[in-house]
């Protein structure tokens, strides 16, 4: 039964690939361009998908529900302007200022963009307002656990505290303490503020209308950053010139493995940016892929043929939207990890560690 499902999904799908590339080859003929062009209006899937994953300047919980959000501009010939982000819906021009693909622009008469007019845009937008909900939010259940923690000094916790504790616990017994020795105090508030800052936004991410913060570019590289100069600002003298002299590396190999270690110091915080950023972006990515089948199959057979496929559709859908949630809670804590990893082999007083060469605890020496 299983295996039946399985070959009518991907006839299903290869009936819309071949259909999609037939419409792309025919698209720029003369007879049927209207026919196809009428089909793409009604549902373009990249178009769909871009726009769920993108930032933006309204915040969409569905179709038709969006909440404008201020813009906020500065130039030098008019000062400081606020407005709301609907006056700029559809292309619109208002105030003479113009949005095209996410950038604003001071138009002339004729909607030109005028070049030498530098409009500084400081506008709210999407990922911006998950951005103060992720902290107002964290704000508050921390301070709510921290007041549990004052009123139960001595006793079990109980609610929010209850349920945070063992995660907080967690953090620091199995990511700081390992990773950090006994210098872990210091750097424990950073890491659990990256730990619940990621993972509060990952599971903002999931819910319908979501915005997908942790799943931006611009995002995980300020905390790659932040990570960066935390690591390098306080690493020893070990760690400094374990880059200029390898342990164990013989002189002749020095020329080749001195450019390696300078590039690794710039490489870990890129892989942190590139995994988190990757691993959520491709999660939406699926997810509403799925979801833009039933909408493929509609447009191709009709509205049975949507609802059918809708029941194949819907069980993978939710299985995936359950791997998310994992992915949500494995991602926060990578990073976590991975931070303290490199904090750990930059505070590290024994490099040899890092290599398993001459290492054998404190007791040895």
């Amino acid at each position: 039964m299983m295996r039946r499902l399985f070959n009518r999904f991907f006839v299903v799908t290869s009936l819309f690939l071949s259909s999609f590339g037939l419409a792309t080859a025919q698209e720029h003929t003369l007879d049927g361009q209207e026919t196809h062009q009428e089909q793409k209006e009604k549902f373009n899937v990249g178009e769909m998908i871009m726009h769920h994953i993108r930032d933006d300047r309204g915040w969409e919980f569905a179709h038709g529900v969006t909440l404008p959000l201020p813009v906020i501009l500065y130039t030098a010939d008019r000062g400081l302007e606020v407005f709301s982000s609907s006056h700029l819906n559809h292309g619109e021009v208002y105030n003479n200022y113009k949005s095209e693909h996410g950038h604003l622009y001071r138009v002339n008469e004729a909607g030109e963009p005028l070049k030498d007019v530098k409009v500084y845009d400081f506008s709210i937008t999407k990922n911006v307002a998950s951005l103060m909900l992720s902290a107002i939010l964290l704000i508050l259940i921390f301070r709510s656990v921290a007041s549990g923690y004052a009123k139960n000094k001595g006793k079990a916790p109980k609610g929010l505290q209850s349920f945070l504790e063992p995660i907080v616990m967690f953090v620091r017994d199995e990511i700081a303490k390992p990773n950090l020795g006994p210098q872990y105090e210091k750097y424990l508030p950073y890491l659990l503020t990256l730990f619940f800052f990621i993972l509060i936004n990952n599971l903002l991410g999931l819910l319908p209308g979501g915005a997908n913060l942790t799943g931006n570019i611009a995002v995980t590289l300020v905390l790659a950053v932040i990570t960066f100069f935390v690591v390098n600002l306080n690493g020893n003298k070990h760690y400094w010139a374990h880059l200029v002299k390898p342990t164990g590396v013989p002189v002749a190999l020095l020329p080749i493995m001195i450019p390696v270690e300078i590039v690794g110091v710039f490489m870990k915080p890129f892989s942190l940016m590139v995994r988190l950023f990757a691993n959520i972006t491709a999660g939406h990515i699926i997810i509403l892929s799925l979801i833009s089948l039933i909408f493929i199959a509609n447009n191709l057979g009709g509205s049975a043929t949507g609802w059918g496929i809708s029941l194949i559709v819907a069980p993978f859908t939710i299985f995936m939207n359950l791997i998310e949630l994992l992915v949500a809670f494995l991602q926060a804590f990578i990073f976590t990890l991975l931070t303290s990893m490199y904090i750990g082999s930059a505070i590290e007083d024994h490099h040899e560690a890092d290599h398993g060469i001459g290492y054998e605890g404190p007791e040895a020496h």
